[in-house]
């Protein structure tokens, strides 16, 4: 069962367990002959046990401290700004340490004039393809129209899965400030993210480009898909990319603290193993496992709606495609081709989200497990043991599960079980299809030509 903590529940801990630090080397020192002493007072850890008091006093709910050592904030500063560009998520950091959500604000009313703005351009598009919709009696022109309807299906929901999340996001990445001051109280290192705000920028070029070619090649290859049409789809298209990076950038971020955390722990008990050390340890990896979680709590609207975006769309663009091969046979033209397109790079989305939230999970508990199961339990007091056993504890009572508030675990087997999903219907709609070409043919085949027959002259 997943146990959540409360912020002020974390700094409370953190707090008694340095203070439980402090007393416990008080009582070491009354408790110790003048040899051990004077090799308590080893200049090295004299230095460290000074630095660990001036971190102590520090405090992640300040917002000043926060924002110094929110690294995180700073290397994707750019996706938060395109977010806010295509209106997506009116967030801003209103104060030191601080992202908020509010309806009052210029990031809201901007957000509202381009949601109108982008609305008529996308109704004016909807009212034609749905014109091509109803009007049309082919099948491959049916399905096309059918797909370009459904690419516009994501501009509706935005108030919904942006607008309507937003207070929950601006609390998740206020809460990865805090973080990071605690991550820099217990180990004395600042919590880096090397080359994600380089990878930031190529992912957000990359996914502005690919918005482009993608609804210029469907332009090129689909009929009827006019060139001022991909007004309306790229700022849709866009979203649904920076969507995936998004979650991307989130995941990484999680699996670098996770690694760090881990290093950290691993170099720390090989030269202080003790209880208190181990306590700040468990509460800052139940603080990142809680991180975790609230990212999927935060976004649960977003991706929930996203997954089945792309479910429907993979599904009718496949079987569009699948048909056409039915009834030409393997002659792939341009509009088959457009079609393996558009599900190739839904699949490819759907798999990145999955294969990256898999690869997170994964890696955060992962690496203080095995630094824990390498501690030897015979050189350390029953004190320092019993921590160890609450540490173990506390992981197998909070595993690190990315879930949309319950809906679904995003990891690799939601992936394998859409994959399953699909290929039931796609085997489903083909036995419909392929028994409606069998009738046609035999009722062809059954039609028998009338022929004239000429009577033969009679001879006297």
């Amino acid at each position: 069962m997943k146990v959540r903590i409360e912020e002020p529940e974390l700094d409370n801990a953190f707090n008694i367990s340095l203070l439980r630090d402090d007393m416990d080397q008080i009582w070491h020192i009354m408790n110790s002959d003048e040899k051990s002493v004077h090799n308590a007072m080893d200049p090295t850890l004299i230095q460290r046990e000074k630095e660990r008091a001036i971190r102590s006093q520090l405090n992640s709910a300040n917002g000043m401290t926060a924002e110094i050592h929110d690294q995180f904030y700073r290397d994707h500063k750019l996706l938060i700004t395109l977010f806010q560009t295509l209106a997506v998520m009116p967030i801003t950091r209103s104060a030191p340490g601080r992202i908020t959500f509010s309806w009052n604000s210029s990031a809201t009313y901007y957000a509202i004039v381009f949601y109108i703005f982008t609305t008529c351009i996308v109704l004016v598009v909807g009212y034609e393809r749905v014109q091509i919709l109803l009007t049309t009696r082919k099948f491959d022109e049916y399905i096309y129209a059918v797909v370009f309807i459904i690419f516009l299906i994501p501009h509706f929901w935005i108030p919904f899965v942006g607008w309507g999340v937003a207070n929950h996001v601006a609390v998740y990445k206020t809460m990865w400030g805090a973080f990071q001051v605690r991550y820099y109280r217990v180990t004395g290192r600042s919590l880096q993210f090397p080359m994600l705000k380089i990878l930031i920028v190529i992912i957000s070029t990359g996914c502005l480009l690919c918005a482009v070619l993608f609804l210029l090649s469907l332009n090129l290859l689909l009929e009827g898909f006019a060139l001022w049409h991909t007004s309306a789809y790229y700022h849709i298209v866009t979203m649904i990319n920076m969507n995936c990076a998004l979650w991307y950038i989130n995941c990484r971020a999680i699996k670098e603290a996770s690694r760090s955390l881990a290093k950290s722990f691993k170099e720390d008990i090989k030269i202080k193993c003790d209880a208190a050390l181990v306590s700040q340890y468990r509460y800052l990896w139940l603080n990142l496992s809680e991180l975790l979680q609230t990212l999927g709590n935060a976004y649960a609207r977003t991706y929930s709606t996203y997954c089945l975006f792309m479910f429907v769309n993979i599904t009718i663009a496949t079987y569009g495609a699948l048909s056409e091969i039915v009834d030409h046979g393997f002659k792939l033209s341009f509009k088959e081709i457009g079609l393996l397109v558009d599900a190739g790079y839904c699949a490819l989305l759907l798999f990145i989200f999955c294969d990256c939230s898999h690869k997170a999970t994964l890696e955060v508990a992962q690496g203080v497990q095995d630094t824990l199961l390498t501690i030897n339990l015979l050189s350390i007091d029953q004190q320092t043991q019993k921590e160890i056993d609450l540490f173990i504890q506390a992981i197998e009572m909070n595993p690190a599960v990315v879930s949309l508030k319950g809906y679904a675990d995003v990891n690799r087997e939601l992936l394998s079980s859409s994959v399953t999903t699909i290929a039931i219907y796609l085997i489903v709609l083909l036995q419909f299809k392929i028994s409606l070409v069998s009738q046609r043919e035999l009722s062809h085949a059954n039609v028998v030509p009338t022929t004239t027959v000429t009577p033969l002259p009679i001879t006297a």
